[in-house]
């Protein structure tokens, strides 16, 4: 789980950079295009944790529990992803509440929201992991008689 959380915590990073420097570049980012796409890549970086966790726990033999798996993945991510948030905010020195306020950095709700997303896409991401359908089919060992 601890591979899968990584990755998703590395695309939320990612996606959050691009995003703050779009909103520097271009100013307010909230009107364009490329902020649907970057909360896309967002979605897609849970699922990609959910999906490497996996596949993880299957290449070390951990039985079982994939959906499990992914939902502590996603979930693991987005937590991860919350202290070091807290530290852009205080660096910044932002005006606006943490967790208070009409612009807050962290509001309860979304929070909540993101949450839910994280676990919820993580476990689509295990549970796509787990289909055959998409693999090639393994190679059965000779027989040993």
């Amino acid at each position: 789980m601890t591979a899968g959380a990584v990755v998703g915590l590395l695309v939320i990073a990612c996606t959050a950079t691009a995003r703050a420097l779009l909103d520097r570049i271009v100013g307010d980012g909230d009107d364009q295009i490329v902020a649907l796409a970057l909360f896309v890549v967002l979605l897609v970086g849970y699922g990609a944790a959910g999906w490497t966790a996996q596949r993880r726990a299957e290449a070390v033999g951990v039985p079982g529990a994939p959906l499990t798996h992914g939902s502590l993945a996603g979930l693991g991510a987005f937590v991860a992803w919350i202290p070091i948030r807290i530290l852009i905010w205080v660096a910044r020195g932002e005006d606006r509440g943490l967790v208070t306020g009409n612009d807050a950095a962290l509001r309860p709700g979304q929070v909540f929201g993101a949450l839910v997303i994280a676990a919820g896409l993580g476990l689509v991401g295990a549970f796509l992991a787990t289909r055959r359908w998409w693999r090639a089919p393994r190679p059965t060992p000779p027989d040993p008689a």
